[in-house]
């Protein structure tokens, strides 16, 4: 992977998602909160993005023929199942061990799907664009947001898209993405967060809208300990959020 001279990446995040690359597709280990996150956010992806352009979401490969690419893909948790739905879907990530976690998983699922080993401000510089930019659960883990929020912007076609998802900065964040999720239930390792760096939507919608971006929906995403379910809800963006925005 090659850097620009001003890098979005962060070099302890990146050793501390390395660390625990091969745990991704375990249901049950650390990463179980994006497997329990993954139907919704696949569901809202695919319900966008079709909006967007004028599919019908429910057609069995709704994205055929759009280009996407999911920045900071990790293991793969949402290219390979937007691939399914016909996509041509990049991944790329900055640690090379999620990469290589990706791309095994996909060449046993018979997937197809582009992993690379790279970063967004690359993939501006080698004059990459796509229908839908997508940056799930990354912007909080980046060591220069602008500039990352510039590569994305970059990336998008004129026409097309982008979807973001993130963690809000409000008290309730902070005990349920850091004291729950880290130190009571243990769903992540201690340290995965720092709070400070939550984003709030007024926020990641004013460096969108300096890039020549504008939101165009906010979606809370709510979780229920009683059903042990994640879902959409417009009314509570307090914790997780999902955005889309365009030009």
């Amino acid at each position: 992977m090659s850097q620009t001279a001003t890098t979005t990446v962060d070099p302890g995040e990146i050793q501390r998602f390395s660390a625990i690359a091969a745990e991704w597709w375990d249901e049950t280990g650390k990463f179980r909160p994006l497997h329990k996150l993954n139907p919704v956010r696949l569901e809202y992806i695919r319900d966008r993005i079709c909006a967007h352009f004028g599919r019908d979401p429910l057609a069995p490969r709704p994205l055929t023929g759009l280009r996407l690419v999911d920045i900071g893909c990790g293991g793969g948790l949402l290219s390979e199942p937007l691939a399914r739905m016909g996509a041509d879907v990049v991944g790329i990530d900055a640690a090379e061990r999620n990469v290589k976690t990706a791309a095994t998983h996909a060449a046993e699922t018979g997937t197809p799907v582009d992993y690379r080993h790279t970063t967004a401000e690359d993939l501006v510089a080698a004059g990459e664009t796509f229908d839908a930019v997508l940056s799930l659960e990354v912007v909080e883990h980046v060591a220069d947001v602008p500039l990352f929020l510039g590569s994305l912007a970059a990336l998008v076609k004129p026409d097309g898209l982008l979807v973001m998802a993130t963690l809000n900065r409000t008290p309730k964040s902070y005990l349920m993405a850091i004291v729950g999720a880290e130190y009571v239930l243990r769903w992540l390792p201690r340290g995965t967060h720092d709070w400070r760096k939550f984003l709030k939507p007024s926020e990641l919608a004013a460096g969108l809208r300096g890039t020549g971006l504008a939101v165009r929906e906010v979606m809370g995403l709510t979780y229920s300990p009683f059903s042990d379910r994640f879902r959409l809800d417009a009314r509570d963006l307090d914790v997780n959020y999902l955005l889309w925005a365009s030009r």
